[in-house]
């Protein structure tokens, strides 16, 4: 998915030549592909004999839906347990501590 963001809209030769080396096997990438558009992330187009695929969602909307998901499954749907995991799980030093602290502060409303 990162490569297609990237690219916007690519083939699947496209998209093998965006890895970096080793390349993965084309019918690999071919497979993955197919199974992006079952799951609905990916859109075709077909352009002459071959078909183009774009994401169904920009990055940042397939992100934010996502930590939704993830802050209601792991997390209650509470935001300060999912940061406090986060701030445990990564070792924050203080510099970061007061980062994070200038970051939610700065956001009030």
């Amino acid at each position: 998915m990162q490569i297609i963001w990237k690219l916007k809209k690519a083939f699947v030769r496209d998209i093998v030549d965006a890895f970096p080396e080793p390349k993965p096997h084309y019918n690999t990438v071919a497979t993955l592909v197919k199974i992006l558009v079952k799951k609905g992330e990916l859109q075709s187009e077909k352009v002459g004999i071959s078909y183009q695929y774009s994401p169904t969602q920009d990055f940042d909307e397939y992100r934010e839906e996502h930590i939704e998901d993830i802050k209601k499954k792991f997390f209650d749907n509470s935001l300060p347990k999912m940061l406090a995991h986060f701030a445990k799980k990564e070792k924050l030093s203080e510099a970061e501590k007061e980062e994070l602290i200038k970051i939610i502060k700065s956001n009030k409303s």
